[in-house]
């Protein structure tokens, strides 16, 4: 996929395993912006980390204990949350789920 893409089908998205029990696929991005999907298994962390970029993720489905700066917070298939720049934040998926996340500008280091 090239980031001129404006059309990109589940199919054409290769997965990688950056995580035990946690596997993402780049969905579409440009310079500005990326979407990922991230799935997880019952009990895999997405584990705690900071980088420069705005992150927004919505719960596609199950449910995860959300931890940022420090404070945690559990949220159902249908939830979203929000990580400004250099926070700390973290997940633990409580059941198999899936979340898509968003970023602003794209994470160049998912591209290698």
């Amino acid at each position: 996929m090239t980031s001129s893409a404006l059309f990109v089908h589940a199919e054409g998205a290769d997965w990688i395993s950056p995580e035990p029990g946690v596997t993402r696929r780049i969905m579409v991005y440009l310079p500005e912006m990326m979407m990922v999907e991230v799935a997880f298994e019952k009990d895999a962390v997405g584990a705690a980390h900071s980088h420069p970029h705005i992150q927004a993720s919505y719960i596609a489905e199950g449910s995860f204990a959300v931890t940022i700066d420090g404070k945690t917070e559990v949220l159902k298939k249908g939830g979203s949350f929000i990580v400004p720049p250099d926070l700390v934040h973290g997940v633990k998926a409580l059941e198999k789920g899936r979340l898509i996340d968003t970023f602003t500008p794209h994470r160049a280091e998912f591209l290698k």
